[in-house]
């Protein structure tokens, strides 16, 4: 029997919000470009994450591609992350264009723009899996059949809507709470589906890369690529599938190249391949590798964040429900205006990294909100989102107020700022 690693790497950079004061509702309107020093930068730290992580990886990933023909992996890539990258390092398009091209990298279906619009407005959500679908097509050529929504989160809802929509392979967390004695290292049917499968995603063998790897306080440290298929192996026994899911960034960013992350990396595909038996696949050659062992429900969502592995991350205080519930509640109005700018930035603001930066947990949870946070405190995160929010509301009124002489007064207006 043969057994396969299925490696499933996210692509995302967000735009966070500058520093956006109650001075600037209805003076300025741009709330995400930031040209200085600071943390804020979004360009800046584009190219940094791209001299870091990204021309690295992808170089390294194009290499093992080359050396390996039976190596294989798939990607998701945020609609954020292609519109910075188009204007800030089309190279690194590129390079992902490169690995596509070679027809043995898949990509995977989600929003556009990373939200967590599915849990607020399902009209919302559609068009975003919309636009990614085109600009998929567009950049890359291609047209995906599996789907991952963001952050992994995922319910029974969720699966019987992406079936319905003609999706056949979606990804998930595969948190013990829901398997309990089952395992992650097989292929499920998501429970009211037909045509869908599911991949869970082993966290334990997965963590082990994306947060313990550099850790010098793990009684594990230092992992080496034998070490790991030795576990991985172990962990398989008679089951299929490894289900491995991070972040791309995890290579250079998250664990810099002095750790040796990208050395690892390279010998581990190499000693895994050299097993005779043993495979990498795509997410859809992984779902297609081998028969459903069963169905497996998800009533409750499950994501791959922090360890409740719930929405919390993004709605576990008064703040982060409140910002949500505000920007949702424009939908309508953001939409009729027609404004392609203005529809452009109220949902640039939905981006899940926003509501991700106001979280007030502690202990090794609010350890990791910290780590990825640009800002001081989740109050200033969520200061300068709602005041951005109140700016849109602003936007919304005026359209209202001057129709379609909107757009030339805004522009007018902004003449008149700069100046």
């Amino acid at each position: 029997m043969s057994r396969g690693i299925s490696l499933y790497l996210h692509v995302h950079q967000p735009y966070r919000v500058k520093p956006y004061s109650v001075f600037d509702i209805g003076e300025q309107h741009d709330y995400f470009d930031l040209r200085d020093d600071s943390k804020l930068n979004n360009e800046k730290i584009f190219h940094k994450v791209a001299e870091k992580s990204y021309r690295p990886m992808t170089a390294l990933l194009q290499k093992l591609l080359d050396t390996h023909p039976d190596f294989h992996f798939s990607l998701s890539i945020t609609g954020g992350f292609i519109d910075q990258a188009e204007q800030f390092a089309p190279d690194v398009l590129e390079s992902f264009k490169r690995l596509v091209a070679t027809g043995r990298v898949e990509i995977v279906a989600e929003t556009f723009y990373h939200s967590m619009s599915f849990f607020y407005s399902l009209t919302e959500f559609e068009t975003q899996v919309e636009m990614h679908r085109k600009k998929l097509l567009d950049v890359f050529g291609v047209s995906p059949t599996a789907f991952r929504n963001t952050e992994l989160a995922h319910n029974d809802e969720l699966a019987k809507w992406a079936d319905a929509s003609g999706y056949r392979t979606i990804l998930a967390e595969g948190w013990d709470n829901v398997l309990e004695w089952r395992s992650p290292n097989h292929v499920y049917r998501p429970v009211g589906t037909e045509n869908l499968r599911l991949l869970l995603k082993n966290y334990h063998l997965s963590d082990d890369i994306a947060f313990r790897f550099s850790n010098q306080a793990w009684t594990e440290w230092p992992l080496t690529p034998g070490k790991y298929v030795d576990w991985i192996n172990s962990s398989l026994g008679d089951a299929p599938l490894m289900n491995l899911f991070m972040d791309f960034e995890t290579f250079g960013e998250h664990q810099w190249e002095d750790t040796g992350i990208f050395t690892f990396f390279e010998q581990f595909v190499a000693d895994w391949l050299r097993q005779g038996d043993a495979k990498f696949y795509t997410v859809t050659q992984a779902a297609q590798s081998s028969d459903p062992v069963g169905e497996l429900s998800m009533p409750n969502t499950v994501t791959w964040a922090d360890s409740e592995r719930d929405l919390s991350a993004w709605f576990g205080n008064s703040m982060q429900n409140e910002a949500a519930k505000h920007l949702y509640a424009m939908e309508e109005d953001v939409v009729r205006s027609g404004d392609d700018k203005l529809i452009s930035d109220w949902r640039n603001l939905q981006r899940s990294d926003h509501l991700y930066y106001m979280a007030t947990k502690w202990l090794t949870d609010g350890d990791v909100h910290a780590y990825f946070s640009p800002y001081d405190s989740p109050y200033d995160a969520f200061l300068y989102y709602m005041n951005a929010v109140r700016d849109v509301r602003w936007r919304i009124m005026k359209h209202h107020h001057l129709g379609h002489d909107y757009e030339s007064a805004v522009a007018d207006e902004q003449k008149v700022h700069e100046d």
